[in-house]
């Protein structure tokens, strides 16, 4: 899985000693550019993988993973290990990639007092005429 964001926080090298040898790991948090931005947690386990993405707070990435998961004491935890990470030139960011040309919506383009709408877009209801009985503004 790829996921595209800015690197907005880091821990603290970890390392340790394994039945293989010597470790190190360290997490990085992202932050992507939606609408509701999203944040995701990451391992990069390996000091030549440390080395080798160099990863900076503030840099744009493009990390590719993989989610596993694992059982401690009865519990299930997650790990998003990332196994690649480029930088992204940050000018691309909110650049449209193969996005559909946007979609009008029918509350865009407010009806005239007239009844006619702006632009050739369609009021979203109607006015009705009056002297219908009614006395609420609904259109149903």
């Amino acid at each position: 899985m790829d996921l595209q964001g800015r690197v907005i926080a880091e821990t603290a090298e970890r390392s340790g000693t394994s039945a293989r040898g010597e470790w190190k790991a360290k997490d990085y948090v992202i932050e992507t550019h939606e609408n509701y931005p999203k944040k995701m947690v990451f391992s990069v386990f390996g000091e030549d993988r440390l080395k080798r993405f160099n990863i900076q707070v503030g840099q744009e990435v493009m990390v590719s993973f993989d989610i596993d998961a694992h059982e401690y004491n009865g519990r299930w935890f997650n790990s998003i290990r990332a196994y690649d990470v480029r930088l992204v030139d940050p000018a691309s960011i909110g650049a449209p990639v193969g996005q559909a040309a946007p979609v009008a919506s029918a509350f865009s383009a407010p009806a005239a007092a007239d009844g006619s709408s702006q632009g050739g877009a369609q009021a979203p209801f109607p006015p009705q005429p009056e002297g219908e009985g009614s006395t609420d503004d609904l259109p149903f």
